[in-house]
Order: structure tokens, then C-alpha cells, then sequence
């Protein structure tokens, strides 16, 4: 199934995505949101699909982040092969975790804000993984079972404020500049996780393609790390790091300036698109 977090007629609600329409489940008795849904371990049926009087076109909806207000969004930086590559650095012996904050995501089909502090927006697509279910201590070979679904993710990066200092927070926290969408997809559609195909388009431009079994940390052995140092909990996120080809390593570096367009395709996910304007 596909799970879209979405707001329609003043109201913030989520459903599930049927053809060209989204069946609207935020009165079916499954939870406020997608969160809560995940939360309470809720399972749609076919009767829930048949009792939605309500089918909204994709076209009229206003997307949301899929997770809107995780409990924690856990990122990992420099975990593609391809991407220490072009940083000169060394392949890392433990995962490079950092935070963002919910209020730094957007929807699919929203803008994305060039912070007036700084012109030195970047991209970076991205695997999302939401979780399903509590996870502490999970083992690796038991981790996949812990996922709710995957998503795409654009980690925008305001890159001089990233670099202020060794912790990269700062520059990964301005207002609606990660890009979540457009939906969570579970993870019988999706297979496996690391024979996926990641691709990131500035204004219809390729700037970024890779398969995901080029992770340093594949997904499982991310979520065996994370659920030791916390417990992760349904809906929370863990954005699994971004290939080579990033704007800072360009020559010339390559920014996103307003107007820009850029996606995020996932083979067998989907494609986030999001325009970019400046902050007012």
C-alpha cells in the first residue's frame, strides 16, 4: 500500500493511495494521522477502503510531510561510497548520525526555502525508512521487519551554517528545506531495500544516480545502531544518507536558487518534487 499524509478542505488527515486518488481514512476510527495510525498498530482492510466516502484526486491534494511530527528524525551522513569519494574523506567505522527537527520538512509539491542567511542551498535525494513498531537493540537480521515503509527525502543542506563546526545540526535545520514525499510505501511493494535506483533532478537536469546496495550501512545494520543508543518508535525516521554528486562538490558549486525545481525518484517508491523559493 501507499500512505499519503495530505491536508483537504482545511483539514490535515491521511489515506491511502488508490490509482489517481487517495481514499481519505482520517474518520475510519485508524488514528488522527499517519503517526498515530502507526502508532496504535492499526491495519487497513478492505472494509475500511470500501466504508471512505471520500476520494480525493492527487491533483487537489496538499501534501505534508509523510511523518509530519516525528519523534525523532535520525540522519546519516557519508554513508555512500560514491559520496566519500568526492569528499576526500575516509569510509567511516560507525555510522554518522545527526537530528533534524520536524518544522525543517516540507510536502511534496511544496516549496522548499532558501534561508535569506545563506545562498548555499544544496541537494541530497535520499532513502527515507519509517519504523512501525518500538525497536531496542534489534539485531540486524531482524531488523527489516521493524520498518513501516520507505519514502524519498531530499536532506537539503544550507552548507556554509553545516560547516560552522564539526556537528552538521545548524545547517540541516532552517525552516521547510528537507522535502518528505510523497508517500510511504510498505514494504511488500518495495522488496528489497538495497536493489533500489535513487536519482535527483535539478530543473529536469540528472545530478545524482545510484543503487542503494552502494550504502556503506545498509538499512538493517542502521537500524541494529540506532535502536542501540535509543528506542525508536513508530514513525520515527531514519534518512539513510546521499550518494555523489551533490552542488558543494561541484566545480563550480551548484546551488538551488528559487525557482529551481527538484525531484527525488526511488524506483518502486515514487518522485518528490519540490520547487524552490526564497525566504520573505
Amino acid at each position: 500500500m501507499k500512505f499519503a499524509s495530505f491536508r483537504h478542505g482545511g483539514k490535515e488527515t491521511f489515506g491511502v493511495v488508490d490509482g489517481n486518488a487517495v481514499i481519505d481514512l482520517g474518520d475510519a476510527g485508524l488514528g488522527r494521522d499517519l503517526l498515530e495510525f502507526l502508532a496504535c498498530g492499526h491495519h487497513v482492510t478492505q472494509k475500511h477502503l470500501e466504508a471512505s466516502a471520500v476520494r480525493v484526486p492527487l491533483e487537489q491534494l496538499e501534501y505534508l510531510p509523510v511523518i509530519a511530527d516525528p519523534q525523532k528524525i535520525l540522519c546519516v551522513g557519508i554513508n555512500y561510497l560514491s559520496h566519500v569519494k568526492e569528499t576526500g574523506r575516509e569510509i567511516p567505522k560507525f555510522p554518522m548520525i545527526f537530528t533534524r527537527f520536524a518544522d525543517s520538512q516540507t510536502g511534496h509539491g511544496q516549496p522548499i526555502v532558501r534561508p535569506n542567511a545563506s545562498h548555499k542551498l544544496d541537494f541530497e535525494g535520499e532513502l527515507a525508512v519509517v519504523i512501525g513498531k518500538k525497536a531496542r537493540h534489534v539485531k540486524a537480521e531482524d531488523a527489516l521487519g521493524y520498518i513501516a515503509g520507505y519514502s524519498c527525502y531530499n536532506d537539503g543542506s544550507v552548507r556554509d551554517w553545516q560547516k560552522h563546526s564539526i556537528q552538521f545540526i545548524p545547517g540541516k535545520n532552517f525552516p521547510s528545506t528537507g522535502g518528505f514525499g510523497p508517500w510511504l510505501v510498505t514494504p511488500d511493494e518495495v522488496g528489497d531495500p538495497s536493489a533500489l535506483t535513487l536519482v535527483t533532478r535539478l530543473n529536469g537536469n540528472v545530478v545524482q544516480e545510484a543503487r542503494t546496495d552502494d550504502l556503506i550501512f545498509p538499512i538493517a545494520e542502521l537500524i541494529e545502531y540506532c535502536s542501540t543508543f535509543t528506542e525508536l518508535n513508530p514513525g520515527d525516521v531514519i534518512i539513510t544518507g546521499t550518494t555523489g554528486g551533490v552542488g558543494a562538490f561541484r566545480e563550480p558549486p551548484l546551488w538551488m536558487q528559487p525557482g529551481d525545481v527538484v525531484e527525488v525518484e526511488i524506483s518502486r517508491i515514487g518522485t518528490l518534487v519540490n520547487h524552490v523559493i526564497q525566504e520573505s
